[in-house]
């Protein structure tokens, strides 16, 4: 009744649901319970984390943030809440376009990786990979490279085409960024790209140890493929097709750098970002 006194006479409503007019008023004039507001406290902090987060937070997520704000309440009582107020975290649509062309006469790396994702420290193995993003003005492609231990995007470049370049840009900044020692592990696809000779030539320079996923092996490259999956349902399926470029890299730049590196929660992470991570391995090796 509350809910539709805008709509309906208070009167007309107590004679179809066979309330009376003094009850319906002594309950709006009650003073709620302290279940009630404990339950109001926490609807508004699970709006504004599923807000916050650009609604990509789904009930795992929000319970843990609710959780580093010291409120008692369990993740099934945060899944509830949510349904009740229509809050749904982004889904994500089935499209694929293969980015990896593996069909020509360069070299290939052995899999010095071999699917073991650990790492004990930053700058240890890095992941790289490229994925296609819609936009209404033409293709853009976007080639990530992940540190394993942090799970950050140190590097990342948006390009119109496919290119060793594309790559290649994206290995210089993750270079400039973070100057790793020698011996860092590169892992990537056997794409051209990836497998060129300016490209071996830079992973060289850098004094990494290039690696690659066998032949039609996505699982050898799992990790980075899983962020770009990420991507795509937090990111580019939940919003309207990028009708510019430049919009494109504005939003991905927010995404990437603003979001998804400084705040996003990793649950591999313990629901912190990576880049506060990164941050806590420091202190304590410090």
């Amino acid at each position: 009744m509350e809910d539709h006194r805008s709509e309906f006479p208070v009167e007309k409503m107590c004679n179809v649901l066979k309330v009376s007019r003094s009850g319906y008023y002594k309950w709006r004039t009650a003073a709620p319970s302290e279940q009630q507001k404990h339950k109001e406290m926490l609807t508004e902090r699970i709006k504004f984390h599923f807000k916050d987060s650009d609604q990509r937070y789904g009930s795992p997520r929000i319970w843990n943030e609710l959780k580093k704000e010291e409120l008692r309440v369990s993740e099934r009582t945060v899944g509830k809440i949510m349904r009740e107020q229509g809050l749904r975290s982004c889904m994500s649509k089935k499209f694929r376009v293969t980015t990896t062309d593996s069909k020509h006469h360069e070299p290939i790396a052995p899999n010095v990786l071999e699917q073991d994702f650990s790492a004990t420290k930053p700058n240890q193995k890095w992941v790289a990979d490229i994925t296609y993003i819609p936009c209404r003005e033409g293709k853009l492609y976007l080639a990530s490279v992940m540190d394993l231990y942090t799970k950050q995007i140190v590097g990342w470049k948006l390009s119109d085409s496919m290119t060793t370049d594309l790559v290649l840009d994206a290995l210089k900044q993750a270079y400039r960024a973070k100057k790793p020692k020698k011996n860092l592990i590169h892992h990537s696809d056997r794409g051209a790209q990836y497998a060129s000779s300016d490209y071996r030539k830079q992973l060289k320079t850098y004094r990494m140890r290039a690696s690659m996923s066998r032949k039609g092996n996505c699982y050898d490259n799992a990790c980075i493929e899983a962020f770009h999956s990420i991507l795509k349902r937090e990111l580019i399926y939940c919003t309207p097709t990028f009708k510019t470029k430049q919009e494109a890299y504005e939003k991905l730049y927010r995404y990437l750098e603003l979001f998804y590196n400084r705040k996003r929660s990793n649950s591999t992470l313990g629901y912190v970002s990576p880049l506060r991570f990164e941050q806590q391995y420091y202190r304590r090796t410090a």
